[in-house]
């Protein structure tokens, strides 16, 4: 029982850490991430005159410093807690029912870290207003749709923790999820990774702050991509060397099939 009350808690700090994601970069008159925060308390207040008065510049070459570094901790810890390598050394400490919570709470802290410590960048690079502004948002809202669809297209549960937590709390063995070829991963192979995207560039007001955070992601995308393919190669072999020359990577640009059809895989979540 005990590991499954951690799974469930690791479940809802990953869910809040989402939905933090998404309000730390909402385009809600001034940025939430642009304004100096003390803590998560004034991080998840409401953007008002009074949390615009606490704002103080600091040195613009520290504020790159800091949040480069912030976004850069959580791209190694993504990264590296989804390798196997790491995995098996986790397996000597933790219970394996345990394991993909570990990784998930992680992951929810180090966001928490980013939106307490972030540095405001407030300068304002564009902003759109009318019709542009409300295209803008609503492409912003459709790719946090994405992600979270995507999430449900191969298994959410398994993907946070909580199938590993109820088969360990019923005495059943895990079993990893089959690959399959759900219909969003058949447009793009990371549609995940392309909402995340989206929803970070797609924003009515960019100031220097977001453009930093959301570039800086991109970059970890593009590096996680590469090692989650490689990763996949080794694991599924010709089946998804297949897959990858039928569906393209993120741009969901056509592409020729083969003779035996459509792809027979997916991404699997090997982070």
């Amino acid at each position: 029982m005990g590991i499954f009350l951690f799974d469930v808690a690791a479940y809802a700090a990953g869910l809040a850490a989402f939905a933090g994601l998404v309000l730390f970069v909402a385009p809600m008159g001034p940025l939430v991430m642009d304004l100096s925060v003390a803590g998560l308390v004034l991080f998840v207040a409401p953007v008002g005159p009074l949390v615009m008065d606490l704002s103080v510049a600091g040195p613009t070459l520290t504020a790159v410093l800091v949040d480069a570094s912030l976004v850069a901790l959580f791209g190694v810890q993504h990264s590296v807690m989804a390798r196997d390598g790491f995995k098996r050394r986790l397996a000597r400490v933790v219970p394996a029912a345990a394991e993909r919570s570990v990784y998930v709470l992680a992951t929810a802290l180090l966001l928490a870290l980013a939106f307490v410590a972030w540095r405001p960048l407030p300068a304002v690079v564009w902003e759109a207003h009318g019709l542009a502004a409300g295209a803008l948002l609503t492409i912003c809202v459709a790719g946090w749709t994405l992600v979270l669809a995507s999430t449900f297209a191969i298994d959410h549960f398994d993907l946070f923790g909580l199938r590993q937590a109820w088969l360990h709390l019923r005495g059943r063995p895990y079993t990893p999820v089959a690959m399959k070829s759900p219909r969003l991963y058949r447009v793009v192979r990371h549609p995940m990774m392309l909402g995340m995207l989206v929803a970070l560039f797609a924003t009515p007001t960019m100031t220097a702050g977001h453009l930093l955070f959301a570039s800086a992601m991109g970059v970890y995308v593009l590096i996680g991509i590469a090692f989650e393919e490689r990763a996949l190669l080794a694991a599924h072999g010709e089946a998804y060397a297949r897959y990858r020359r039928e569906v393209p990577m993120l741009l969901p640009l056509p592409r020729r099939s083969s003779p035996g059809g459509g792809p027979e895989t997916s991404e699997s979540s090997t982070r």
